[in-house]
């Protein structure tokens, strides 16, 4: 299940021991007997954990949690989305991991694009059958480069085949990001086929009524 990752302040537990320090010292020098102890206490341990919890604020630490997708109702579009989710997830991952800024820039660009691809799902779910063929044979494609491009960058060695096959790959990422670019284009096909119909229609009754030359 893919990931995120999420700040969590955790407070610290000195103004709570500050605070039992200084009732077991008061109880033992002053006798507990009247009501404007408990309230001259009350007050110390009020300051007490102010003045703490300023000087021990705790501290922030960075854990994964799950990425719960929004549901739309439909099953098998949001099994898809999810898988949408776990592909960008690699690749904001192996984008973190490789080196070379070009290649960085690049996959950068193929996490803009699925992203925009899987939303285009969201919002018109008649375009599952594209993304699906999108997600089973584009992506794994995608991912196996990316992730062997990373694997011989941070090899520690550099060799021959090392660095033509990663040469290669960069390359193919360009031809790869066409692909993508182009896919996500043709998801407007009907869109674009509607409002060629749309304008035909409008034309035909501007000039049936003698409103266009």
């Amino acid at each position: 299940m893919p990931m995120k990752v999420i700040e969590v302040k955790t407070k610290s537990a000195a103004p709570v021991y500050g605070i039992a320090v200084i009732w077991v010292l008061y109880s033992l020098i002053f006798p507990l007997y009247m009501t404007w102890h408990f309230v001259l206490l009350a007050c110390l341990s009020v300051l007490a954990y102010i003045v703490l919890s300023k000087i021990f604020p705790g501290k922030i630490e960075r854990v994964e949690v799950p990425i719960e997708p929004e549901s739309t109702g439909d099953e098998q579009i949001d099994s898809l989305l999810l898988e949408g989710v776990s592909a960008v997830t690699e690749m904001r991952r192996l984008h973190d991991a490789i080196r070379s800024d070009e290649v960085k820039r690049k996959v950068n660009q193929l996490i803009l694009i699925t992203d925009k691809i899987f939303n285009k799902l969201r919002v018109e779910p008649n375009a599952y059958k594209q993304v699906k063929r999108f997600a089973d044979f584009f992506l794994p494609a995608s991912l196996k480069l990316l992730n062997t491009y990373d694997r011989m960058g941070n090899s520690g060695v550099d060799g021959e085949n090392i660095s033509s096959t990663m040469e290669r790959i960069d390359n193919a990422l360009d031809m790869t990001l066409d692909s993508y670019k182009r896919f996500f284009d043709s998801l407007f096909e009907n869109i674009a086929l509607d409002i060629e119909t749309d304008i035909t229609v409008l034309e035909t009754m501007l000039k049936r009524d003698g409103l266009l030359e």
